[in-house]
């Protein structure tokens, strides 16, 4: 799936797909109140008000710039909290290179936040030892962020995603932390949107009068636009992150603005009373 902001091209690839199972992200979703949202079929959900998300990346091809936006599951990972995302053996890489992009043609990745679904590709195995992915990009992580998972130790699983698919990075000397608000290059800049974590971050694309916003897990389905109150069982701070979720779609709301999910596709956020919806594409 692609989309065009001007000059700058957005391509997705999807590494996995899920219907369902909406309990352990977003409790509060349950079947009979999505269905109370008909403008969530059957795009964002089913029938059966299950709902329908995505671990997937963007690649954001600018004209001076290839950059990956958040990198998934990755294969062969160990001690995920979810057990289908342990020693997983996919073709995300080779699909990648297929589509014309290779990991050594990758010059930047961009981590919207550090959690388990969003840096897996960071890093692949490679003779028992965990190596940049991307050999010739800088990784661009938050500072704020960074720095609270590298000093968070309460969960084995949360200290496993850091040793296997950051720490490497660092220690490749790859990694690039920057500030919430930081310019990626003329088109990209940074939104700070904290609350699903310390430092969880949006990405604004500029170019030629158009915009994308890509939100990352801001919100982890359209249904929160509905309920800007629903929150994820994984939020670090839920308060701010329903802030977060309240400024971000008012900014954007009633605007040609392009908005791609961190695990939902495109479409335009629309106003509705005191809350949002969410239009698709196509």
């Amino acid at each position: 799936m692609q989309w065009k902001v001007g000059k700058v091209k957005i391509t997705k690839f999807v590494e996995m797909e899920t219907i369902g199972s909406t309990r352990f992200i977003l409790p509060a979703a349950t079947n009979d109140e999505i269905q109370k949202l008909p403008w969530l079929i059957p795009h964002f959900a089913t029938e059966e008000g299950r709902l329908k998300m995505s671990i997937h990346s963007l690649v954001v091809e600018t004209p001076s710039r290839r950059i990956v936006v958040d990198t998934g599951l990755g294969n062969d990972k160990q001690g995920r909290g979810v057990p289908t995302w342990n020693n997983r053996s996919t073709p995300f890489l080779e699909t990648m290179t297929a589509a014309g992009f290779p990991p050594d043609s990758i010059d930047t990745v961009l981590c919207t936040h550090l959690h388990v679904d969003h840096v897996g590709w960071n890093t692949r195995l490679v003779d028992g030892r965990w190596v940049p992915t991307f050999p010739k990009a800088r990784y661009v992580f938050g500072k704020t962020e960074y720095e609270h998972w590298r000093d968070y130790t309460a969960e084995p699983d949360k200290v496993a995603v850091f040793d296997d698919s950051v720490k490497p990075v660092v220690d490749a000397g790859q990694a690039e932390l920057v500030r919430s608000d930081h310019r990626l290059c003329e088109e990209i800049r940074l939104i700070p949107t904290p609350g699903h974590s310390p430092g969880h971050m949006s990405v604004l694309i500029e170019c030629d009068g158009e915009q994308a916003l890509l939100t990352g897990d801001v919100a982890h389905h359209p249904c929160q636009m509905a309920y800007l109150d629903w929150c994820s069982t994984v939020d670090t701070d839920p308060a701010q992150s329903a802030a977060s979720r309240h400024a971000l779609f008012s900014r954007f709301a009633d605007t040609p603005t392009l908005v791609i999910g961190g695990h939902y596709s495109a479409g335009h956020i629309k106003r509705d009373g005191d809350a949002f919806r969410f239009v698709a594409l196509g």
